[in-house]
């Protein structure tokens, strides 16, 4: 009888059990669709409140704007001074022309300056759709707006002077195009930081759902915006309500947030560290000493690796060394500048200069760099060849900051 009991009692549980689990499984079951629905029509369900306020872009042109056909997108630039050398500024991610502002005329007064907004920013045209293969806002297209510039202005070759993303577009005009350019200028540059997206996440962002959310998310940086531009300025109290709003106003354009995401999805990683020995054009890099964006030991990393290179550090400034710092910033630009031989076949300024000028230029006196705090990475590269022989400086002047710098190995030649 009790055998009985037992056998009817294990039935009983199996015949319970296996229906729990049918349950369990069934409410998981729904739950996975539940949630499948929700991933894949509830971002179809988001309002997206369309921009207030906006404008086309060419309404709010000034009276330094100028506009260009550039292979049927409209560009936005300015243009000072006259002959060579001509200088090619490029903004990085966010900016424009005007974070150039405080060096485009003193720069200008030593041959042509040419700052132009790249695409997806400030008031350069910014498409929606486009022919297949011809998306604007692609690591290549950037270098072929920089280029069909250049064939629209009548250019011939320039010096480039990139700052963070833009000296990432710097970086890849110069290894594509190396014929077109004079020297490179990188300030502050987006070499091993800058590249886009993972390849593993690009197919995601191209997702119908995840595409109707991308506006939403590019219209972040008008809200974080401001914690950003004071994260790239050592001293955030120089940051003026003019700046604040000459940063804004690129965000009034029509179809901005569209177009930066549009950016997002195009970007690439293209391995330009990979090819850094292959840019053997004369170089400069400049950055602060506290760039809290792109971090320091990055620019002396590629001064170290650009074989023909001079670095730039300048003392108590961030990451916009052209904003926040204009003077020792326009003192090494221009000392670059002239140390670049004429054989360029630009008629500088000032003829070369030799190790002891360019010194001399940079107000060297010999100040023991064991005593600043980038002291470990300053001499890591002085002491890698060809700089070995070349000699470490830290200059100050009275009144004003002054670069740390390394000349380039070639200046030491003349």
């Amino acid at each position: 009888m009790v055998g009985v009991y037992l056998v009817v009692c294990k039935d009983v549980m199996n015949t319970y059990t296996k229906n729990v689990s049918w349950r369990w499984g069934r409410a998981l079951a729904l739950a996975l669709v539940i949630l499948l629905v929700v991933l894949l029509v509830g971002p179809f369900l988001v309002p997206i409140p369309p921009l207030h306020d906006t404008v086309p872009p060419e309404q709010m042109a000034d009276a330094h704007s100028r506009f260009v056909d550039v292979d049927g997108l409209r560009v936005h630039y300015n243009q000072d001074g006259a002959g060579d050398p001509v200088m090619i500024l490029l903004h990085g991610f966010g900016a424009s022309v005007f974070s150039w502002r405080e060096v485009r005329e003193p720069l200008a007064q030593r041959g042509t300056v040419i700052a132009y907004d790249r695409p997806a920013f400030g008031l350069t045209e910014r498409p929606l759709t486009w022919a297949p293969g011809e998306n604007p806002y692609t690591p290549d297209a950037q270098v072929d707006v920089l280029v069909g510039l250049m064939d629209e202005l009548n250019v011939e070759t320039a010096f480039l002077v990139g700052h963070s993303a833009g000296g990432t577009v710097a970086a890849h005009a110069a290894l594509t195009h190396p014929d077109r350019f004079d020297g490179l200028v990188f300030v502050a540059a987006a070499i091993y930081e800058g590249g886009g997206s993972p390849s593993w996440i690009r197919p995601l962002l191209g997702l119908p759902q995840i595409d109707r959310l991308g506006p939403l998310l590019a219209r972040r940086i008008a809200v974080s915006g401001d914690d950003f531009l004071e994260s790239a300025w050592h001293d955030p109290a120089q940051i003026t309500q003019d700046i604040r709003e000459g940063y804004r106003k690129p965000l009034r354009a029509d179809h901005w947030d569209r177009a930066l995401w549009e950016l997002t999805k195009a970007s690439r990683q293209v391995g330009l560290a990979d090819d850094l020995d292959r840019i053997t054009m004369p170089t400069l890099v400049v950055t602060g000493d506290d760039d809290r964006i792109v971090p320091t030991a990055s620019s002396i990393r590629l001064a170290r690796e650009l074989p023909d290179a001079e670095l730039v550090v300048i003392p108590e400034c961030g990451h916009v060394p052209q904003e926040e710092c204009p003077g020792p910033f326009l003192e090494a630009v221009t000392a670059f500048l002239d140390s670049v031989p004429l054989a360029t076949g630009l008629t500088a300024g000032q003829p070369p200069v030799d190790l002891a000028r360019t010194l001399d230029r940079l107000g060297g006196l010999g100040h023991n760099p064991l005593q600043d705090p980038l002291s470990s990475s300053m001499i890591e590269l002085c002491e890698t060849p060809p700089l070995i022989q070349t000699k470490c400086l830290y200059a100050k002047r009275e009144g004003d900051s002054a670069p740390v710098g390394f000349p380039r190995s070639r200046a030491k030649e003349g």
